[in-house]
């Protein structure tokens, strides 16, 4: 009976501590705004809607010189994401990365463009829910002097009201389920995503 007692104890302690946790990560979520400082680049994680838009209206805006759009589909060109129009940037401060499939690999891809393009501080943009994932993977991916600046896009997908939405609330805690096991591996294997690997990058 003592053992049950125990069993069920630490169950009930698991199981508020992950509340804790998720409220924490959910709370942390919604509390991103978009910042207005500027940066040496701005970084799109494409997939996800309003993140190519919002990544072209701030190049537009001279938020950054460079302007990179990782995990792009092989079969995009530069010009499906990017026209110039008069006075507008030049797309020759464009860069697409079409080798990176999934939020890992667009860290790492991207980490080796944005270093080999010297730059100091990042705009990282992606879907609001992504943002956390993606911020971690970038912190620790790249060099500790490059600054990176979480800049949120909201979807339709994600409500506000996240606790009486099912779509929201499954879409969150999938993020801070993948969020804590990245959390875990950096915790037993920091600076294991600082080693060099070039990417294949496309300018058109």
């Amino acid at each position: 009976m003592n053992t049950i007692k125990a069993f069920l104890t630490l169950c009930i302690i698991g199981l508020v501590v992950i509340t804790a946790l998720f409220i924490d990560f959910t709370y942390k979520t919604f509390s991103y705004r978009q910042n207005t400082q500027n940066a040496d680049a701005i970084v799109v994680l494409t997939g996800g809607k309003g993140r190519v838009e919002e990544g072209v209206r701030l190049f537009r805006d001279s938020r950054a010189e460079l302007l990179v759009f990782v995990g792009v589909d092989p079969s995009v060109r530069k010009s499906d994401l990017y026209r110039p129009r008069r006075d507008d940037p030049s797309s020759d401060n464009v860069i697409l990365e079409k080798s990176s499939r999934n939020t890992l690999e667009n860290s790492i891809y991207g980490r080796d463009i944005l270093v080999r393009s010297g730059v100091h501080s990042v705009l990282l943009i992606t879907s609001r829910y992504h943002l956390k994932r993606a911020s971690i993977l970038f912190r620790n991916s790249l060099p500790t002097d490059i600054a990176i600046i979480p800049y949120p896009v909201d979807s339709v997908n994600l409500k506000e009201s996240w606790w009486s939405h099912g779509g929201s609330f499954q879409l969150l805690f999938r993020e801070f389920y993948k969020y804590c096991m990245l959390r875990m591996f950096f915790m037993l294997a920091p600076g294991e995503l600082r080693e060099s690997v070039m990417p294949v990058v496309s300018g058109g």
